[in-house]
């Protein structure tokens, strides 16, 4: 599988619970972080500044999944890339 032009595919990474205050704050209860963190499976041919490997931070209201295999993949746009680590 390898992604074309701008688009990246991606595999979440899940984020432990983080505590504030002594309560748990789960991702989908996390409203105010916008971005989470994936690790780049495939980077179009027109990317050039995130190769495959990557750990990336990408908005995560953007994006649709996609089933290869047999495992669930998402895909973005590079315009929803905030940062690589």
């Amino acid at each position: 599988m390898r992604a074309i032009n701008y688009n990246i595919v991606i595999e979440k990474i899940k984020e432990k619970p983080t505590k504030i205050a002594g309560l748990e704050i789960i991702e989908k209860l996390d409203t105010d972080n916008r971005y989470s963190k994936a690790k780049v499976i495939s980077a179009g041919h027109k990317i050039e500044c995130i190769k495959n490997d990557d750990i990336i931070y990408y908005d995560k209201n953007n994006g649709y999944g996609i089933t290869w295999g047999d495992k669930m993949y998402h895909v973005i746009s590079i315009g929803n890339v905030v940062l690589v680590e």
